[in-house]
């Protein structure tokens, strides 16, 4: 046991159907039906294949996309025929999660066998407006229909999907109240480094905070200096445009216009505390990168052009950014420094990305933009620690317990 969670480790699976919750959620290309990226699912392989070699009748459940994002909201097919080629063996799939075909299907499964279900959301309990509005408690997860009609088929419950931790839905946190449940090896891989990178950092611990993801970055933020995580914080993207607009720095009215049309002038007054509570170890750009006529131009503070939409960090920032990175003994990195998509506005985040892949300090990444950057800059083999965790990864460094950590030991007291 771990973090007061059981392991596999702990159970004889040989013979034994196991219902493995995994988070394979991948971008789709709606036209083609494939996946655009399989990182996450390469995640979970080192679960899945020991679960089929030690003999389990091995059940797969997995979200793709949802009613919030629907142009992700798919079937799981296409993730069955990657999880086929990756494994070298026959990964079965149903077009269907837990009705009568699916049940029958896991009845007739074998030893060793693997069957992934359909997109579990196509249950309207796993809906994220579902989970949004009713916040059911675990207990009432466990009457669902997705719980009641899977449960008695299975021996053990295994959760993986450490991404998806801070979910609060019937397939994540349901089971655990039924069936003895454990974590798999990356949901147990995840919360080891995420602990120690919260608790025993080599110092100096440099976070470099970026991307739009505005309200999980501040809260990021606010967690590792009052509990004095991080030594410095580098801001860069929109976290750094609102820092900026914070000091009263002139961001241009293109910047402002987008801040305050999407919400975020909210964080303005965050951003004035925190700048002033710790005015040695945020850091902030002194350049900026904007496009005029097609072309990257970049201004120091006080020089951007009134009408200016800032879309990067400066290249002197960047550099000095880079400077820092490369003394750090930990760096920890959530969002790109700019719109890094567009060949004009992503040298910032290309110079950040080159000293991540050259520091010989211990380098963690998480978030999906962050992890999409690290594969276009073709960095992944030179990174210590990709997370797949985006929104589960923030609330954990927050010190949140999470949905799914709490469901994991309630089953260990509740199954020993």
């Amino acid at each position: 046991m771990r973090f007061g969670i059981h392991t596999i480790d702990e159970f004889d699976v040989q013979g034994k159907t196991v219902l493995c919750r995994i988070d394979i959620n991948q971008p789709i290309d709606r036209e083609t039906g494939t996946l655009k990226s399989i990182s996450r699912i390469k995640a979970c392989l080192p679960t899945l294949k020991e679960l089929s070699q030690r003999g389990a009748r091995l059940v797969l459940l997995a979200h793709q996309g949802s009613d919030i994002e629907y142009k992700n909201f798919y079937t799981t097919k296409p993730h069955a025929k990657v999880l086929s080629q990756l494994l070298s063996r026959e990964v079965g799939f149903i077009d269907d999660v837990c009705g009568p075909a699916a049940r029958e299907a896991i009845k007739n499964l074998k030893d060793g066998e693997i069957l992934l279900l359909d997109n579990v959301r196509f249950c309207s309990e796993e809906q994220t407006l579902f989970e949004m509005h009713l916040k059911l408690s675990h207990a009432q997860q466990a009457q669902t229909q997705v719980v009641t009609k899977l449960a008695p088929l299975a021996d053990l419950y295994v959760c993986d999907a450490f991404a998806a931790a801070h979910r609060d839905q019937p397939s994540l946190c349901g089971f655990e109240q039924v069936l003895p449940s454990a974590m798999g090896r990356l949901f147990e891989q995840e919360y080891c480094v995420i602990s120690d990178l919260m608790e025993n950092p080599k110092r100096p611990c440099v976070f470099v905070l970026g991307g739009a993801k505005i309200s999980d970055a501040f809260m990021m933020m606010e967690t590792v200096l009052k509990n004095a995580v991080a030594d410095t914080v580098l801001a860069g993207g929109l976290v750094a445009n609102i820092m900026l607009a914070a000091k009263g720095v002139q961001i241009g009215s293109g910047s402002r216009e987008f801040i305050k049309k999407n919400g975020f002038d909210e964080f303005i007054d965050d951003a004035k505390r925190l700048l002033e509570q710790y005015p040695e170890k945020i850091i902030l750009p002194t350049t900026l990168g904007y496009v005029k006529n097609g072309q990257r131009e970049d201004a120091a503070l006080g020089e951007l052009p009134a009408d200016a939409t800032v879309l990067d960090i400066g290249i002197t920032s960047a550099q000095h950014y880079a400077g820092i990175i490369q003394e750090a003994k930990t760096v920890f990195v959530n969002g790109p420094m700019g719109v890094f998509e567009n060949p004009q506005t992503q040298e910032g985040t290309k110079i950040v990305w080159d000293a991540l892949a050259q520091t010989p300090g211990y380098t963690v990444i998480g978030g999906g933009d962050s992890i999409t950057a690290t594969a276009k800059y073709e960095k992944t083999d030179q990174i210590d620690y990709i997370c797949t965790g985006g929104g589960a990864l923030i609330r954990f460094l927050t010190g949140e317990e999470l949905p799914v950590v709490k469901a994991l030991r309630h089953a260990a007291e509740a199954f020993k």
